[in-house]
């Protein structure tokens, strides 16, 4: 029986450690901006507006103080303890997916950290309140938060990204390879 070598990662894909404090700065804030926007505009949308109240009341797209104890689209109501279990192994999931590979473009650095700060956005409610707090109110459409929002403008970043291929990597990165 013959050992095969085991294939060593390529340097040219590893980001150099002066340059990934920066990746993780970024990443890291982002998720820390998307989860204090919406915890603070959460915050706000309970202490002025009582359940099901709207302002303005006659503009097509309102806030409306409504929570859902499900997920998306209200499905799977009343599945709290299912839907902290599937968010928190989703969490892992995100933070896996950040480091390995570790992204060369900073695009995709804040795609990620806003999935991340989204997650844990929602979390919190359902964990501290058993339930979401949604407020942006559009015509024939469910009502939504930052948090919600934040989760699908990272994965259409995300879908984009590797519809157009592989990002380049930034003019900084490239010459220091």
């Amino acid at each position: 029986m013959r050992l095969m070598p085991v294939e060593q990662p390529s340097r040219s894909r590893a980001i150099p450690l002066r340059l990934r404090w920066r990746r993780d700065l970024l990443f890291f804030a982002t998720a820390a901006v998307v989860l204090a926007l919406d915890q603070l505009t959460k915050h706000v949308v309970r202490a002025t507006l009582e359940r099901g109240e709207a302002f303005p009341e006659s503009w097509p797209v309102r806030f409306v103080h409504v929570t859902n104890t499900g997920a998306a689209f209200g499905i799977l109501q009343e599945q709290n303890a299912f839907l902290v279990v599937t968010t928190i192994i989703g969490v892992g999931a995100i933070l896996l997916y950040y480091w390995y590979p570790p992204f060369e473009h900073a695009i995709m650095t804040v795609a990620v950290g806003m999935l991340l700060g989204g997650a844990i956005g929602n979390l919190s409610d359902r964990l501290r309140l058993g339930e979401v707090t949604d407020f942006i109110d559009f015509p024939r459409y469910p009502s939504f938060n930052v948090a919600d929002s934040s989760i699908v403008v990272g994965v259409a970043l995300l879908v984009i990204l590797f519809l157009l291929g592989r990002p380049r990597a930034a003019p900084q990165q490239r010459q220091q390879q």
